[in-house]
C-alpha cells in the first residue's frame, strides 16, 4: 500500500499563517510577533519565523526597522499596482486553463460556486473568502503555468486583509461575481470569454476595495 505523504512541519505552519492572513484573520496594519504566533498555534518559533520570513518575501507582511511585523496596509498606489498585476496574470491563468480543464473539474468548480452563493446569501464573509479562493485557485492550477500561479497567490494574500475589511463594513449583497459566466466559458473551451469573465470579476472586487480606502 503505498504511504499517504505528510505536509511538512514548516510547509504546514507556512500556510496556516498563509491563510489567517489571506482570510482576513489579521487587520491590516495590526502587529504580530513570532512567539505570539507560536503560541497561538502551538509550535515552535522557528517554523513560525521561516514561514514570516516567506510572507515577508510575498509582501504579505511587512517587517519594519524596528523588527516589528504588521500586516501591510493598503493605500490607493498599492492597491492599483496589486491590481494592474493581477488584471494581466489572472485572466492568462483563466484562459490557459480552458485547455487542460476536465468535466469533472468544472463540476467542482459549480459546486464550489453553489457554496459561494450560499455564504453571500447567508452573509457569511469567512466562508465566501475561503470557497472565492478555492474557486479561482481550482482554475489557476490547470493552467500549467507555475510561475503565473506563484504570482497570482503573492498578489491575494497581500489584499486579502483589505478585502477581508471591505466584506465587514459593506456586507457580501454586493460582491462580485462572474463565475457562472466563468465556467460556462472553461465548459466550452472559449478562452477568451473565459479571460473576459475573469477579469470582470477582478474589475468589480478592485471598485469595491478601492470605495473603501
Amino acid at each position: 500500500m503505498a504511504e499517504t505523504r505528510k505536509t511538512p512541519h514548516h510547509q504546514a505552519v507556512y500556510e496556516t499563517i498563509r491563510e489567517m492572513i489571506l482570510l482576513g484573520r489579521f487587520a491590516p496594519g495590526q502587529a504580530l510577533t513570532i512567539q505570539g504566533l507560536a503560541d497561538q498555534l502551538g509550535v515552535g518559533m522557528t517554523p513560525v519565523r521561516e514561514a514570516i520570513r516567506r510572507l515577508t518575501a510575498e509582501q504579505a507582511l511587512e517587517t519594519l526597522g524596528n523588527r516589528r511585523i504588521v500586516i501591510p496596509e493598503l493605500d490607493r498606489v498599492r492597491l492599483d499596482e496589486i491590481y494592474f498585476l493581477r488584471l494581466h496574470v489572472e485572466p492568462e491563468l483563466a484562459r490557459r486553463a480552458t485547455e487542460f480543464i476536465t468535466a469533472p473539474e468544472i463540476a467542482t468548480l459549480e459546486k464550489i460556486d453553489a457554496g459561494i452563493n450560499a455564504a453571500i446569501a447567508a452573509g457569511d464573509v469567512e466562508t465566501y473568502l475561503e470557497r472565492n479562493s478555492r474557486f479561482h485557485f481550482a482554475i489557476y492550477a490547470r493552467a500549467g503555468a507555475p510561475l503565473l500561479y506563484r504570482w497570482a497567490r503573492s498578489l491575494w494574500v497581500q489584499a486579502g486583509p483589505s478585502l477581508r475589511v471591505v466584506c465587514g463594513r459593506f456586507g457580501t449583497s454586493n460582491l462580485p461575481d462572474k463565475h457562472h459566466d466563468l465556467i460556462a466559458a472553461l465548459g466550452a473551451g472559449d478562452a477568451t470569454r473565459a479571460a473576459d469573465a475573469l477579469r470582470e470579476d477582478l474589475v468589480q472586487g478592485l471598485d469595491l476595495v478601492r470605495g473603501s480606502l
